[in-house]
């Protein structure tokens, strides 16, 4: 847990912050940097077989701001943004909530804060079970699979493919899709993930390993 000084900090918007060096500004300056040291580790230790250009790509799509304002959406933090934003601030605040770009900035702040306050273990648990789906999601080639899927379907004269949930399983927190792509009816190939979405690159790759060998 965040002490409440540590906490309003890692809130507080510089629009009503007394000054810039008291507003979230300088946290989201640590949290983006601490969460590309924990995504960077994640995705080396959990992709052997890629190399660099491969976990850059990766990387990059982990740690977007549409990722971000993602898992702070998902948290909360807009809505926490608001509770502690001065009155006279309401109309202003609720405002900025919807904002992309700040959503993304408060998850990266509340990193920084994590870092600082409960440390570097916690942070980095919390950090992986936040940003579970997105590094699920996250294509494990410069190309994702269901690109490459439906380039090499189309390069052979084929017709579009088409993906579905056909299963899930597990509590809400840790739910494992499964998906299935086919064309014309036939299965390609069938994968799994943490997201809907992970589960259809899953089934991308296993359809491209069929075709042409290409798969993971």
């Amino acid at each position: 847990m965040l002490d409440a000084d540590l906490r309003r900090e890692a809130l507080l918007h510089p629009q009503w912050a007394p000054d810039h060096l008291r507003s979230y500004e300088r946290l989201e300056f640590l949290g983006d940097a601490v969460l590309g040291q924990i995504v960077t580790v994640e995705l080396f230790t959990r992709h052997p077989d890629r190399a660099e250009g491969d976990l850059t790509f990766m990387r990059q799509r982990v740690v977007s701001r549409d990722a971000c304002a993602v898992v702070a959406e998902a948290c909360g933090l807009p809505a926490a943004m608001v509770a502690i934003a001065p009155k006279r601030y309401a109309a202003e605040a609720d405002q900025l909530a919807e904002s992309h770009n700040v959503k993304a900035a408060l998850a990266e702040s509340v990193i920084g804060a994590g870092w600082l306050g409960p440390g570097p273990e916690a942070t980095t648990s919390a950090v992986l079970g936040s940003f579970a789906a997105a590094l699920d999601a996250a294509p494990t080639r410069m190309r994702d699979a269901k690109t490459e899927l439906q380039e090499e379907v189309a390069r052979r004269g084929g017709n579009r493919v088409h993906y579905e949930i056909t299963g899930e399983d597990g509590p809400a927190q840790a739910r494992v899709f499964t998906a299935r792509v086919t064309q014309d009816g036939q299965a390609l190939g069938e994968g799994t993930g943490r997201s809907k979405q992970a589960a259809e690159q899953a089934a991308a790759e296993v359809a491209l390993g069929a075709i042409t060998g290409k798969g993971s």
